[in-house]
């Protein structure tokens, strides 16, 4: 009797364990973006001055960049922003202050289904989409003048391009050693590697990234936990920093002087 009950809870347990396994593959795309759409004709009012341009990937997939601007006369460069999970583009419009204050030009690009942004979310898509955005930058600045910058979940799409493409300089904000690491933390028990469709493997690219890098984490990040960022530290060349924000979040690291101020020294 009692080897017909562990027998019955340990089938449960792996019906469960498959239930949940099966749940994480179909629906990660979801946990993992939060997107909001808005209508191609629509208008953004930023309170800076800014143009649109759209990169056409593919017959179905079409990224939508907002460039803001500063007076030629003053501009020193560009930064190419790759922003978080959340929203659009104009979620993340108001750090573009931090760059254009200090002469460069800020293009923010929207991944598929965020802001006007369509087509197919992809590993594959981001990183081409983010090539392209490179490409375009290159037809007028120098590799010297182009800073790439990536927030949270953009930090994955950053990292990779700087690894194939040269730059002035790689900042990244909040980064994940890769979403592998991330997730293992609370889900260890599962192949994720084979299971997740994103593997944003950073640790891999930063160790080709021949720019200097730059990394911003607070310590009381709840999204991505200091601990693994931490973990980048073994793979930073001479000259690459790692700032530590004492009792900063996920969200606000925009408000601490360090951060500001080690911005505005690099800017310069």
């Amino acid at each position: 009797m009692k080897k017909i009950v562990l027998f019955f809870y340990i089938k449960i347990a792996i019906l469960i364990y498959a239930l949940i396994g099966s749940l994480l593959f179909i629906f990660q795309d979801r946990l993992l973006f939060h997107p909001e759409a808005i209508n191609q004709d629509s208008s953004y009012q930023f309170n800076q001055p800014y143009q649109e341009s759209v990169i056409p990937l593919d017959a179905t997939t079409k990224f939508h960049v907002v460039h803001f601007t500063v007076p030629d006369s003053i501009r020193k460069g560009v930064v190419l922003y790759f922003h978080g999970n959340r929203k659009n583009i104009g979620h993340y419009a108001q750090f573009a202050k931090n760059f254009t204050r200090n002469n460069y030009e800020v293009w923010m690009i929207d991944y598929p289904g965020f802001g006007k942004s369509i087509g197919a979310l992809t590993e594959e898509n981001l990183y081409e989409g983010a090539l392209q955005l490179y490409m375009l930058a290159k037809l007028r600045f120098k590799p010297s003048q182009i800073i790439i910058y990536g927030k949270s979940i953009g930090t994955g799409v950053a990292t990779q391009l700087a690894s194939v493409r040269d730059c002035k300089q790689l900042i990244l904000e909040t980064p994940y050693y890769s979403m592998e690491s991330l997730l293992s933390r609370y889900l260890f028990m599962y192949p994720l590697n084979k299971l997740m469709h994103f593997k944003f493997p950073s640790n891999e690219y930063i160790q080709k990234v021949t720019a200097p890098v730059t990394i911003f984490h607070g310590t009381n990040d709840g999204v991505i936990a200091y601990s693994n960022a931490q973990r980048f530290n073994a793979h930073l060349k001479k000259g690459d920093e790692f700032i530590t924000i004492p009792e900063g979040t996920h969200t606000n690291l925009n408000s601490f002087p360090a951060m500001q101020d080690k911005l505005n020294s690099m800017l310069r």
